[in-house]
C-alpha cells in the first residue's frame, strides 16, 4: 500500500472489536506508543486445554461502570514503559478490530486506564502500513 492510499485518522477515533461482543471503545492515537493497549480493570489468568487464558473485566466506556467480560488466550506477556517511565509486565492479547473500513488483528497490552481520558491507544504498530493521522482532526472515520 502506498502512502496516498493509506487511510487517514484523526488522533482520536472509535474502534469495533467483533470479539468483544462488537462494543465500540473510544481510543486516542499515538504515535509516540509502540503497542497499543486496552483498558482492563480486573485479569484472571486461568488454563484451558493446557494453555494459559486470561479472564478479562474491561469497562468499555468512560465514567460508566458498565462491566464487559471475555476470556482470550494469552498472546504473549510484555514488559511495557509507560508515558511516565514506569515499567510494567503486561499481559498481551490478538483480538479483530475494525477502525473505518479496514479490519486486522491486533496485538493489544492489557493495562488499568480508570483514570486515562481514553480507555485504548492505539500505537504506531496497529498504524504502520495502513494509516496516517491527521493531529489537527477527529474521528475521520465517523462517530
Amino acid at each position: 500500500m502506498t502512502k496516498n492510499a493509506l487511510q487517514i485518522l484523526g488522533w482520536c477515533e472509535w474502534a469495533t472489536f467483533p470479539e468483544l461482543g462488537n462494543e465500540r471503545i473510544n481510543m486516542k492515537v499515538d504515535s509516540g506508543a509502540k503497542t497499543s493497549c486496552l483498558h482492563a480493570f480486573r485479569i484472571k489468568p486461568f488454563t484451558k486445554a493446557g494453555e494459559d487464558w486470561i479472564k478479562v473485566w474491561f469497562h468499555p466506556e468512560q465514567e460508566s461502570d458498565r462491566e464487559l467480560i471475555c476470556e482470550f488466550a494469552v498472546f504473549d506477556r510484555r514488559h511495557v514503559k509507560d508515558s511516565g517511565g514506569h515499567i510494567t509486565h503486561r499481559y498481551v492479547i490478538k483480538t479483530p478490530i475494525i477502525i473505518g473500513e479496514q479490519q486486522f488483528d491486533i496485538e493489544l497490552t492489557l493495562t488499568q486506564r480508570d483514570n486515562m481520558q481514553f480507555r485504548m491507544l492505539l500505537g504506531r504498530r496497529a498504524l504502520a502500513g495502513r494509516y496516517l493521522v491527521d493531529s489537527s482532526a477527529s474521528y475521520l472515520t465517523g462517530a
